[in-house]
């Protein structure tokens, strides 16, 4: 009789645990938002300023959800809530156009102070990385800079912003290759023109110079990534300095005049 009832309460308790990992699992996390998140938005972030209310409000949310699904750590930094609103600013941007996006390739942020080198010291005079997305031990992982960060939402007088760039490096890896042609969100039947024009651009900055960041010239990868940070950030100047270039990237993030 012993042995039965013992066997009733395991078998009692493996079913709270199974009805308890069913509720967890049917429960959605909930996270602390600050209570001017709307205001930072407002000040910091010029996407999000020229959107009517209604995408305004869709905006913060897309702002929440990414927040609940995507860790933040500081290394040596103090994460403040200005930097999380911007992170996830800088997250949604690129992707706003699609409602239903997820970064399923990425788990986790890590927030540096300031600029670091290839094996990821923060101090020494050959520190020069402002941002990376992660591979190999680092997979899921983006490294992103707390001053390179907030000046690329500070200042809108140039073609900058670190979050933006090292955002859309990922959308360009969602369709399992990292190669400047973000074959999940661009019609096949414009990727041989857009390859095309990422040829054409890179010689002409490489033959001629350019206002486009000389880093774009280096590959197709960083082409679109310096880009797209330029096309979110000044896209009047983009469209009548590199007209071209500005309607295919109109293609590519579904946006229009």
């Amino acid at each position: 009789m012993v042995v039965v009832f013992q066997s009733l309460f395991v078998l009692g308790g493996l079913i709270i645990l199974i009805l308890l990992a069913f509720r967890m699992k049917g429960e959605k996390a909930v996270i602390n938002m600050p209570e001017n998140y709307k205001e930072l938005l407002e000040d910091y972030v010029q996407f999000y300023r020229q959107l009517d209310e209604a995408d305004k409000r869709l905006f913060e949310k897309r702002v929440e959800k990414f927040l609940i699904d995507v860790k933040i750590t500081g290394v040596n930094a103090e994460i403040e809530e200005v930097d999380r609103i911007l992170i996830a600013a800088g997250a949604i941007i690129p992707v706003f156009i699609f409602s239903d996006w997820e970064y399923i390739n990425l788990q986790e942020i890590l927030l540096y102070p300031g600029s670091f080198n290839e094996e990821f010291d923060q101090a020494g005079t050959d520190r020069y990385i402002a941002g990376m997305v992660g591979t190999g031990a680092m997979q899921h992982k983006m490294i992103l800079t707390k001053w390179q960060l907030r000046q690329g939402f500070i200042n809108n007088n140039d073609t900058h912003n670190t979050a933006i760039h090292e955002f859309v490096h990922l959308v360009d890896k969602m369709d399992g290759t990292m190669d400047g042609v973000p074959e999940i969100i661009l019609e096949r039947k414009y990727v041989q023109q857009w390859k095309n024009i990422m040829d054409s651009t890179i010689w002409q900055m490489k033959t001629y110079g350019s206002d486009i960041n000389m880093y774009g010239a280096t590959s197709h990868i960083e082409f679109f990534a310096v880009i797209s940070e330029y096309f979110f950030k000044q896209p009047e100047l983009l469209k009548t300095n590199h007209t071209e270039v500005y309607d295919m990237l109109q293609r590519i993030y579904r946006t229009r005049d």
